[in-house]
């Protein structure tokens, strides 16, 4: 069994996952997330990005492959252990806010430091220190049914972020808030972590959110897409006859221009993808 290199945090090698329903999620992902980095898993919808998530942070374990978490074997650990390896270091974030109903917001919030031990006074100090950052200070007495969706996730936001974990799972974190909230919010929640070296993996399929990001790696039905910059292609009067039979004759270039001879004057850059294996 091969130890994950130093550098990095998390590492995963060959992950392969498969629904009850006998369609597969994930097909030989491998990946490394360096201390402190901040990486999007982008992908369309039904990609694999939330299930690569719950496989990183050992809420499911992969079916096959290995995950390791500062060099030791998430994929060896049982239940229990990983339990209390999500509670004591990692953090995550679900697209929607799923909150206490019997508790308040800043006992929403402050939940995760008390599961740890960390006296009440102590967690309510820093539930709403990060409650005013994400603007929801003034709710902090409210009860959930009180706020509105976009705040409830707010609050989730808070929850994950006060216990300053080792690694923070966010899957579509924005996805309840409106446009005009989005970048507020991931500029908070990025800024947040850079500044409290808190690692993040971040599932989305939305540009804007992934180009916050320190680096970015996608997704294809379950397996990770490598774009292959291709070289430049010219075209050429010899080329062009051999192609249309009439050397004399222009060729169409995607901007409309047509060189002389059958040339376009311009090269144009090339790119493919493909599937890692």
């Amino acid at each position: 069994m091969e130890a994950p290199p130093d550098n990095d945090v998390l590492w995963a090698r060959s992950l392969h996952y498969t629904h009850r329903d006998g369609s597969p999620a994930l097909g030989g992902v491998s990946l490394g997330v360096r201390e402190g980095e901040i990486l999007a898993v982008s992908g369309p919808r039904g990609s694999g990005k939330t299930t690569l998530l719950r496989c990183l942070s050992g809420l499911v374990p992969a079916q096959r492959g290995e995950v390791w978490f500062n060099s030791v074997p998430v994929h060896t650990m049982g239940p229990m252990a990983r339990e209390r390896l999500r509670r004591d270091r990692f953090g995550w974030i679900d697209p929607a806010p799923v909150l206490v109903p019997e508790l308040n917001v800043w006992e929403n919030a402050a939940l995760p430091l008390m599961l740890r031990g960390t006296a009440r006074r102590r967690a309510k100090t820093a539930a709403l220190e990060w409650l005013e950052r994400l603007d929801v200070g003034d709710k902090a007495r409210k009860r959930p049914e009180d706020l509105t969706q976009a705040e409830r996730q707010r609050v989730c936001i808070t929850r994950a972020l006060a216990p300053a974990p080792s690694v923070l799972f966010a899957d579509e974190p924005t996805a309840p808030l409106h446009r005009a909230d989005r970048a507020h919010v991931l500029r908070t929640l990025t800024t947040a972590a850079r500044s409290h070296g808190i690692t993040v993996v971040l599932a989305t399929h939305d540009p804007d959110t992934a180009a916050l990001a320190d680096r970015k790696v996608s997704l294809l039905d379950g397996r990770r897409v490598h774009t292959v910059h291709l070289p430049p292609v010219s075209g050429t009067g010899e080329a062009a006859a051999g192609a249309g039979g009439d050397g004399a004759r222009g060729t169409h270039t995607p901007n409309g221009r047509t060189g002389a001879n059958g040339t376009t004057g311009e090269s144009e850059g090339r790119a493919a993808c493909s599937l890692s294996v």
